[in-house]
């Protein structure tokens, strides 16, 4: 249906540019709230009630009756009438709804993508310190930022994924000593145990395989131990590349890869950061005060000033994350995206702040933010706080294993980031149509079993002749395989995976409501035919959104 509606916008489009120079802008559908208004809408004529000067519905009149006289409204549409305060609906003809079965059929999973169009976009998510194994909350992280990726490339952008590890600072000095600790004898509870410790039982189990020797291999790097609890140094190498390698064991599962890790540690080690305070100083955004050197952020909408370095000759955290970003903008990426938690929110304005200053041109909204909350867990009907393996928090690896990797994943990203969300686990277990996983995967496996039992070429369905596809049943699952390509490019475009989620429960619906209300292997030849390539789009569609949420598809269940 997207060439109906391409020529419907083009015809609708010039008239709107007859009515009122410029108004060819305004040329859209809209989506009516309920079905019974129609299959389309337009909000043309409110618009242009105020340019005109005329009450919104004489203009509604006037514009019906331009494009009924127009090939492309009479080719496609029905019907159109007036509403409310002005509003224009259309009513297609069952022609142009059908046309959409042959659009999926011919461009398999490529429909609802766009060209490639060279814009590069670098997506950094998960993030996660390597001082401990990936909890729930960077879970729903890790979904977010995968589906994001996946929407940006239906929409013809080249993605970057990167994972930035902070490997430096006082969070990794706690881990070594936590690991010493534990290499020393003692245990959380002991005396002489510090309050600020790691206390889940991998700390122990790192110490047991520091002491054995043991060698680990992470994606950058193989450290042997020493077995000295002595070797402060060593221990932390260890402790880093042990947790790197262990986090990147939880993303494997979770399938989710990247194209880069990048290390707080080079930006020290390359000079960066100390580049990055130069650059500021020279251009004047900082000034010392009580011994410690601010920068100038309420220049740029910050409430109030920050200090960068601290009297101690340390930098405050925000500014690697600042020397940081200026390579992303270094390497070429003028779009960057950052999937973080919503505790993060007050580093938001510092570090656009200190972009701006830095005298590079980048631009004031630069990264774009999504952010997210954490996730309870519920399980057996009581909340689940801890995982004896983490000490102190639900771990993405036990959500897998009490569940699966695709209902975790369509389970975090069915509702918006910034959404308190409570992950059900005996929900995701189920196998009925509460679970909204099982729901719309048991849709596709239906429709691959009404195939399977067809038994014919595929490649048949693409010629059926597609007019008996005229009942209203057929005619709603019509409309919702239509509306995919705009809920990608809006889910895109609003970092929205969660409206995925949904359009995929409504599809689901529609077909579950087709197939009951319609027998598709019938004997007339022409009906079966036409019945079995609009399931087998439907189906495309189906595999195509669970792809985006990075979810299979079971051909049986």
């Amino acid at each position: 249906m997207q060439t109906v509606k391409t020529e419907l916008l083009g015809a609708l489009a010039a008239e709107l540019e007859a009515l009122h120079a410029g108004a060819a802008d305004r040329a859209a559908f809209e989506q009516p709230k309920a079905a019974a208004h129609g299959d389309l809408a337009i909000t043309a004529a409110l618009q242009l009630a105020k340019p005109l000067g005329q009450n919104p519905r004489a203009i509604a009149q006037t514009l019906v009756e331009r494009l009924q006289a127009q090939p492309a409204f009479q080719r496609w549409v029905a019907a159109l009438e007036i509403a409310g305060p002005g509003f224009i609906n259309l009513r297609l003809r069952p022609a142009a709804k059908q046309t959409v079965v042959r659009e999926v059929l011919e461009a398999g999973d490529r429909y609802g993508h766009q060209p490639p169009h060279g814009q590069r976009v670098l997506v950094e998510f998960v993030s996660a310190n390597p001082t401990g194994p990936l909890h729930v909350g960077h879970g729903r992280q890790a979904a977010l930022g995968d589906a994001i990726c996946n929407l940006f490339e239906t929409q013809g952008w080249q993605v970057h994924r990167e994972f930035y590890y902070n490997d430096a600072g006082v969070q990794i000095e706690t881990l070594a000593r936590s690991v010493q600790l534990r290499a020393r004898g003692l245990k959380p509870g002991d005396a002489g145990w510090p309050e600020a410790a790691y206390n889940g039982d991998y700390i122990q189990d790192i110490a047991d395989d520091f002491l054995a020797r043991k060698t680990v291999e992470a994606d950058d790097r193989t450290v042997t131990a020493s077995g000295d609890v002595e070797d402060l140094d060593g221990i932390r190498q260890f402790a880093v590349a042990y947790l790197r390698r262990e986090q990147d064991l939880d993303l494997r599962a979770f399938d989710v890869r990247f194209d880069q890790f990048y290390l707080e540690s080079s930006l020290y080690s390359s000079g960066r950061v100390a580049q990055t305070v130069q650059r500021l100083i020279d251009a004047g955004k900082t000034y010392e005060k009580d011994g410690a050197l601010w920068l100038r952020t309420t220049e740029y909408g910050d409430d109030k000033d920050r200090v960068m370095r601290k009297s101690d000759g340390t930098y405050t955290y925000f500014v690697p994350d600042v020397a940081y970003h200026i390579t992303k903008w270094e390497r070429g990426f003028t779009k960057v995206i950052n999937i973080q938690g919503t505790d993060h929110h007050g580093t938001i304005a510092r570090v656009r702040a200190g972009l701006q200053a830095v005298g590079l041109g980048i631009p004031k909204g630069y990264p774009d933010y999504v952010l997210h909350t954490m996730v309870r867990v519920v399980r057996g009907g009581q909340e689940v706080k801890i995982s004896k393996r983490a000490g102190s928090y639900v771990t993405l690896r036990d959500l897998i294993e009490w569940t699966s990797k695709d209902a975790v994943r369509f389970f975090l990203l069915s509702r918006k980031p910034d959404t308190e969300y409570t992950f059900d686990v005996d929900l995701a277990i189920q196998q009925n149509n509460d679970n909204p996983v099982y729901y719309v995967q048991y849709a596709h496996a239906r429709i691959c079993s009404v195939l399977a039992q067809w038994g014919g070429d595929p490649a048949r369905l693409r010629d059926a002749d597609l007019t008996p596809l005229d009942t209203p049943a057929a005619q709603a699952l019509m409309l919702q395989l239509a509306r995919f390509p705009d809920v990608l490019r809006a889910a895109a475009a609003d970092f929205a995976p969660h409206d995925v989620t949904f359009y995929l429960r409504e599809l689901a619906s529609a077909y579950h409501s087709y197939y009951d209300a319609e027998r598709i292997l019938v004997d007339d030849e022409a009906v079966r035919l036409a019945r079995l390539a609009l399931v087998a789009a439907t189906a495309q569609v189906l595999r195509s959104g669970l792809r985006v949420l990075g979810v299979s598809a079971p051909t049986s269940m």
